[in-house]
């Protein structure tokens, strides 16, 4: 088990390494997290092969481990929706009951299920790689904990602490997350990790030595600071201080509103040579953008109150210059219900809401929620940047609560979208604005192929490509013998 003494120390980048690492040495691996927080998630099957939803996490960390994934590795997903409130996803199905519940009053309820997902997984796999949440120190959680120290009891797993060096106090974050936990928990804890080192790890001496007599546990690797590892991240956008590679030829300005779903779908972007991901939170930041560069409206899981922070911001004046000026627009999900009209909920899903108006579209919000894999293949689209996706079938994932359609009384008008997948996407005549439902677009290979590799030529880093190389940092700077020890009986 992997745990953290901080949420972002590098849990789940741990976890994606070790999942790939063993998979290498010939076992059957899955990976599991009983309890995920996140806006990021993946269609998987579920009981019964009806298709859930699991947090991209574990999804990534299946395809590393070499398994299929499914929903029994994440089977408890919360979704937020505000500050105070999260969509709760159980066995990959919505739980309305769930969702109503106060947060401490799930604990017993769930665990009967987290913990017959796990033992399950446990007797199918020679190694099941798991991951905690947050830290396990918590001393307000302890009681009613179901991801941390009561998983790792439950499996009596050995477990790693990682920490985050680069924040600083990486010791006192090690040693004080340890004498936190009770005796019974302390025990269970194998070797400390060091995350994101910048400098001579030589210099870190005595320290880890001192640790380890106050606490009896060795730190047994000391990981570099790596930016441009390939591997999307699960909470939080991108750093923008990882380097593009080449010269810049295209800008892809994303809009990172506050409830960003399933924004570690653009991850394989950033790995295009010589295109610049850019997160977007002001109209300064799309100031600069040529014609020849991209706007981005990513998914969102509440869609009118982030159409409504855009707004609040400016930017859907800078969308529409943009727009106007002849520049590539993608919307995804719920970024395609924003291009429309309006946003119209009866059934109280999402909100209500005047949309920008760029596709003459509108969104009905309805209780069901369509949650499926899709292929398809593009028609024809008009002259304009999308056009070489034009007869490209691709496949991805759908997970939304609104069906679009076209504005009836625009059609009459004569103002109609060209649909280009039916159902799924729709084109403004120009041919620059484009919206789909479909997610996954840029981690389909002959979408990308079209997008870039015909005529700029430089390949693309595979998500194969990067599980090897979390694994192989593995085995660069963990220390002998120690991977292997943690799997024995």
């Amino acid at each position: 088990m992997v745990l953290g003494t901080t949420s972002g120390a590098g849990k789940s980048w741990l976890t994606t390494a070790l999942c790939r690492y063993y998979a290498r040495q010939g076992l059957k691996v899955a990976p599991f997290k009983a309890q995920n927080m996140s806006n990021n998630a993946r269609v998987v099957p579920g009981p019964g092969n009806v298709m859930g939803e699991i947090g991209s996490a574990q999804y990534f960390q299946a395809l590393a481990a070499r398994a299929v994934p499914e929903v029994r590795m994440n089977p408890l997903l919360l979704k937020p929706e505000a500050d105070t409130h999260s969509q709760v996803v159980l066995m990959g199905q919505v739980s309305a009951e769930l969702t109503a519940l106060p947060w401490r009053s799930r604990s017993e309820k769930v665990w009967p299920q987290i913990a017959a997902a796990l033992d399950a997984l446990r007797a199918e796999n020679d190694v099941v790689v798991i991951e905690g949440a947050g830290s396990p120190a918590e001393i307000n959680l302890h009681a009613s904990d179901i991801v941390n120290l009561r998983v790792a009891r439950h499996a009596n797993a050995r477990c790693l602490l990682v920490t985050d060096i680069d924040r600083g106090g990486a010791f006192a974050h090690l040693y004080g997350t340890w004498a936190l936990l009770p005796e019974d928990e302390r025990a269970l804890i194998s070797g400390f990790v060091l995350n994101k080192f910048r400098g001579d790890a030589a210099l870190l001496a005595p320290a880890p030595q001192m640790l380890e007599e106050l606490t009896g546990v060795p730190t047994v690797a000391t990981i570099p600071m790596w930016w441009q590892h390939g591997l999307p991240e699960e909470d939080g956008v991108f750093d923008d201080r990882s380097v593009v590679a080449g010269a810049i030829h295209t800008t892809v300005a994303v809009i990172a509103y506050p409830r960003i779903s399933n924004l570690d779908e653009f991850q394989p972007v950033k790995n295009i040579p010589g295109v610049r991901l850019l997160w977007a939170r002001s109209p300064a930041d799309l100031a600069g953008l040529q014609a020849s560069d991209w706007v981005v409206l990513p998914g969102s899981k509440a869609t009118a109150s982030d159409l409504a922070w855009l707004r609040a911001q400016g930017l859907d004046s800078a969308i529409a210059a943009h727009a106007a000026q002849g520049g590539a627009v993608l919307g995804v999900c719920g970024g395609l219900q924003m291009l429309g009209e309006a946003l119209i909920d009866p059934e109280g899903i999402d909100g209500n809401g005047p949309g920008l108006g760029l596709l003459p579209l509108v969104t009905l919000f309805e209780s069901t929620k369509t949650v499926r894999h899709t292929q398809a293949r593009f028609g024809e689209l008009t002259a304009g940047p999308w056009a070489k996706l034009s007869g490209v079938q691709v496949s991805g994932y759908e997970i939304h609560h609104g069906q679009t359609a076209q504005h009836p009384a625009m059609a009459a008008a004569g103002d109609v979208a060209r649909v280009v997948l039916p159902g799924l996407a729709w084109q403004n005549v120009r041919g620059n604005v484009l919206g789909l439902y479909l997610h996954g677009l840029f981690e389909d290979p002959a979408a990308l192929q079209a997008l870039f590799g015909s005529t700029r030529g430089a390949p693309v880093r595979t998500l194969d490509n990067v599980f090897d190389g979390l694994a192989d940092a593995l085995e660069k700077h963990f220390a002998p013998g120690v991977l292997s020890s943690l799997i024995q009986p």
